[in-house]
């Protein structure tokens, strides 16, 4: 038996660390969306009860560090199935980008195997054990468009953006969140109107959504890497419409209306950066 299920990116339209909790994260209120760069959940149904992962970038874990492993072994424990899985992950999300792509991994690999192993798990229900694994995870569950609240695993579904195209660029350099919110300053930032981008979006109004982006971590990372900086700095002088930097970076993304610009901001920063995709919104097909 086999099952696959693609993994796609996320990114932060709007981020807010509201305060840090006595657990030790921050409260947040996130504006996630996600966009049709994805991986590749590949499962195979074993006998033998083992969970085996193989990824095809080498610098990748396949072990228990690996989010879909633990997604896998999750599922296994709560629902006792005695069964295997072999995991192959095919990675077009680039690593530590601030995408969520290991969060989106382990998403489609709950919705994978809920599905090879017949378990009738609702969404809700693997969305709360997503949360048990990361706090990226029950968004990618659910997909589409949403807003994020506690440490980022209460989600409420809203409407997707008006289509518009997404150039990310992420240079050569990994980021660890905890270290970026550990060197927040949650009471010395300018919070984000989560309120007024809610309504952009609503209103599909593309302005609005760009006038409203705000990342509260972006100045914390664009300070510990000036070449998050510059990437975004290039971004904007090539011509496009919205820009930030998704999550904890390094990923910096441009939002552009028109693909007669898109081309122009995408060769431009192809000079800058490696790791430079244009792609689109996913729209949710409620929306």
């Amino acid at each position: 038996m086999k099952y696959s299920v693609k993994a796609p990116a996320k990114i932060n339209l709007s981020l807010d660390a509201i305060r840090k909790r006595e657990d030790g994260f921050h409260e947040v209120e996130m504006i996630m969306t996600m966009v049709d760069l994805a991986d590749r959940i590949d499962l195979t149904e074993i006998a033998d009860g083992q969970i085996k992962v193989d990824v095809s970038e080498g610098f990748v874990p396949n072990d228990h560090r690996n989010l879909a492993y633990q997604a896998a072994s999750l599922l296994q424990e709560r629902c006792n199935v005695s069964k295997g899985v072999s995991i192959y992950i095919t990675k077009r999300i680039p690593v530590a980008a601030g995408l969520a792509g290991g969060s989106s991994d382990a998403a489609a690999t709950l919705k994978g195997l809920n599905e090879l192993w017949q378990l009738g798990l609702s969404l809700d229900e693997l969305a709360e054990l997503g949360a048990e694994i990361g706090s990226d995870v029950s968004f990618c569950v659910y997909g589409g468009t949403a807003l994020a609240t506690g440490r980022g695993e209460i989600i409420k579904q809203i409407p997707s953006p008006p289509p518009c195209w997404v150039i990310l660029a992420k240079p050569p350099i990994g980021v660890s969140t905890a270290d970026v919110y550990k060197r927040l300053k949650v009471n010395e930032i300018e919070h984000a109107d989560t309120q007024a981008m809610i309504k952009a979006i609503e209103n599909q109004s593309f302005s609005g959504i760009c006038q409203n982006l705000h990342n509260v971590l972006e100045s914390v990372t664009l300070d510990m890497y000036p070449e998050v900086r510059n990437i975004k700095e290039q971004m904007i002088r090539f011509g496009a419409d919205g820009v930030l930097m998704s999550g904890s970076g390094p990923t910096v993304f441009g939002l552009v209306e028109h693909e007669s610009r898109l081309h122009r901001v995408y060769n431009g920063l192809r000079g800058f950066c490696q790791d430079v995709f244009a792609v689109r919104l996913i729209r949710s097909t409620n929306t």
